[in-house]
């Protein structure tokens, strides 16, 4: 069986492969059964334990293990650590055991950067991103990944830590500027990707300008969100999945809770985009947003992409 680590995962992973290998995925019929949350008393706090399975009949079964863990930062570890485990799908050997954040801090942002495909204008060139963690990188590059944006603002609670990461990102020649008016910056963007743990909104619907996308990936739990309720009020919806959608989108379920949207404001997800059965952004004017918690489905798509990668080049 094959152990990749992080950095070996991260550059089997090429970005504009990844985003279409999702696509094909979310085409095909993988099943990807909702992830079991469990929490796990610890001395810093609850830690959450998140196992999601996903599955191609006679192809490939993956099953990653994931661990929230809030004591880690104090002891210089990473908040989030895990492993992902892919099996041949016609015998259940093991293929591979993977590096679990690397793989899911790649698919989350590729799923982000397809979204965007069907929803952002086609001449987006302004982006904002919110958050300077470690999600913030790979949005960036997966959203260039997929078109020449000529300004991305980059923004965060803590101004130092946005500053430290535009100057890494712009020192590789990406066109990446720290700012500390997020309304300002937001008022002027054609993209704005949010990847925090904000459990109240910091986006505000009325900062969005016509033909804006708004793409939310950091909320993952129903009582977190990073936008308020005006700017689901103005937007048409999509999801990456609406069972994962309705069951921990807090940005989505708080409104529906509210009596502000129902759910049927949730126009599509990314099946429905990528087979071609709805349609994504109508018009140049309109508003839309993506909310993603994340699908097994992506975890095994990447897997698969990276395991493939490796094997072509003789490693």
């Amino acid at each position: 069986m094959r152990s990749i680590d992080a950095a070996a995962l991260d550059r089997a992973l090429d970005t504009r492969a990844l985003i279409e290998a999702l696509r094909d995925a979310f085409r095909r019929e993988v099943e990807a059964p909702l992830r079991h949350h469990h929490t796990v008393p610890t001395a810093a706090g609850d830690a959450t334990l998140l196992i999601m399975p996903a599955w191609e009949r006679e192809q490939a079964i993956g099953i990653k293990l994931v661990s929230l863990m809030p004591g880690n930062p104090a002891r210089d570890l990473p908040f989030i650590v895990g492993s992902y485990l892919l099996l041949d799908g016609a015998t259940g050997v093991p293929r591979a055991i993977m590096d679990g954040p690397t793989l899911t801090n790649r698919r989350t942002a590729a799923a982000s950067a397809l979204a965007a495909d069907y929803l952002a204008r086609p001449d987006a060139a302004r982006m904002v991103m919110v958050g300077a963690g470690t999600l913030a990188p790979h949005f960036i590059r997966a959203h260039l990944a997929m078109r020449p944006l000529t300004d991305i603002a980059l923004w965060a609670r803590r101004p130092e830590q946005a500053s430290a990461l535009a100057a890494q990102l712009a020192a590789e020649g990406l066109p990446v500027r720290a700012v500390t008016d997020l309304e300002a910056a937001v008022r002027d963007a054609d993209l704005v990707s949010c990847a925090t743990q904000s459990r109240e909104p910091i986006v505000h619907g009325a900062w969005l300008k016509p033909g804006a996308h708004l793409d939310l990936a950091g909320a993952y739990l129903p009582a977190m969100r990073e936008c308020d309720d005006e700017a689901v009020r103005r937007a048409r919806i999509f999801v990456d999945t609406r069972a994962g959608a309705l069951a921990e989108a807090g940005d989505l379920l708080q409104p529906i809770k509210a009596g502000v949207i129902g759910p049927e404001a949730i126009l599509a997800d990314l099946h429905d985009l990528a087979r071609g059965t709805a349609r994504g952004r109508g018009s140049p004017d309109e508003i839309t947003l993506f909310k993603s918690v994340g699908t097994a489905l992506e975890d095994l798509a990447a897997a698969r992409l990276a395991v493939e990668a490796l094997e072509g080049q003789g490693t």
